[in-house]
């Protein structure tokens, strides 16, 4: 079994939600060790670290779990880490943001300064295994939150293209006739 440490992000549908009790619908859903932040209004990210075979899986069934105790018309919105910042990665393996630029091994930046996690993960390995110098990350913090970033990534990815209804977490048919192309999305505007 694998430790994947991830975040997931809920839209809440408008209404008045009483932070406490979206809290409590998390920990009802059988995750008492979660970290629950209800600080923006309309939405809900709660941290874990789980265990299992592949990170999507696993961001899967948590998901579903939650999803079924929170408010009808709740939805996945995000999985972290998916993007992240040289500080986010510094802060993991308890370096300096500095220590990380300077590597010529790690990859350019995807968006806006941001990284993907993917390729900072392949990065970082590279750097620990055929590095010149001893790298001084603590990879025993930083691992499970490495592990997760796949299956954040591609399950972010199920979301936007539609193959995955992000109210129920189940995956669609191949067949996306019911899913608007971004030109139908123009058109009809």
């Amino acid at each position: 079994m694998t430790k994947f440490e991830f975040d997931i992000i809920f839209a809440i549908p408008d209404g008045e939600h009483d932070a406490l009790d979206l809290s409590n619908a998390v920990f009802e859903a059988g995750f008492e060790e979660a970290v629950v932040g209800t600080g923006t209004s309309g939405l809900l990210a709660v941290a874990l670290e789980m265990e299992g075979e592949d990170a999507e899986s696993v961001i899967v069934s948590a998901a579903r779990e939650i999803l079924q105790q929170l408010p009808k018309g709740s939805a996945l919105r995000e999985v972290r880490p998916d993007l992240v910042s040289l500080a986010d990665v510094a802060k993991k393996l308890d370096v300096k943001r500095q220590a990380l630029q300077k590597r010529r091994e790690m990859p350019p930046p995807a968006v806006a300064g941001y990284y993907r996690i993917t390729e900072v993960a392949q990065a970082i390995v590279t750097i620990v295994t055929t590095g010149r110098r001893k790298a001084r990350f603590d990879m025993h913090e930083a691992e499970a939150w490495l592990n997760a970033g796949v299956g954040a990534q591609t399950l972010n990815a199920r979301i936007a293209l539609g193959e995955v209804d992000p109210e129920s977490m189940e995956f669609r048919a191949n067949d996306q006739k019911d899913i608007p192309s971004a030109y139908q999305i123009q058109a009809g505007a």
